[in-house]
């Protein structure tokens, strides 16, 4: 079966950086749409990143120019570099996979991130 295993997730201070990695088991990222979601207590999840088979990617307007998404085909295993970190990014962080023409999205457990001083 298919499992998102996350990690990276932790304490920093603002304007601090994290990399969080999402490594993937019964499910090959390379042919596959990825993204990293994200939720706060009292907010919707939101679309962070993502990111195609052919390598576009997309950035919630928030994080543009601080986060980037990235894969290890070697690895394979999905990273989500965070620089420049705000409170505001404080969340719980999901890495997100749907193979080319699948059916179904599957979802990581989910890591904490905290930025705060």
């Amino acid at each position: 079966q298919v499992q998102l295993v996350e990690s990276g997730g932790g304490l920093v201070q603002p304007g601090g950086s994290l990399r969080l990695s999402c490594a993937g088991f019964g499910i090959t990222f390379s042919t596959a749409a990825v993204g990293w979601y994200r939720q706060a207590p009292g907010k919707q999840r939101e679309l962070v990143a993502s990111s195609t088979p052919g390598g576009r990617t997309n950035y919630v307007d928030s994080v543009k120019g601080r986060f980037t998404i990235s894969r290890d085909t070697a690895k394979n295993t999905v990273y989500l570099r965070m620089n420049s970190l705000e409170p505001e990014d404080t969340a719980v962080y999901y890495c997100n996979a749907q193979p080319t023409r699948a059916g179904y999205t599957y979802w990581g457990q989910g890591t904490q991130v905290t930025v705060s001083s």
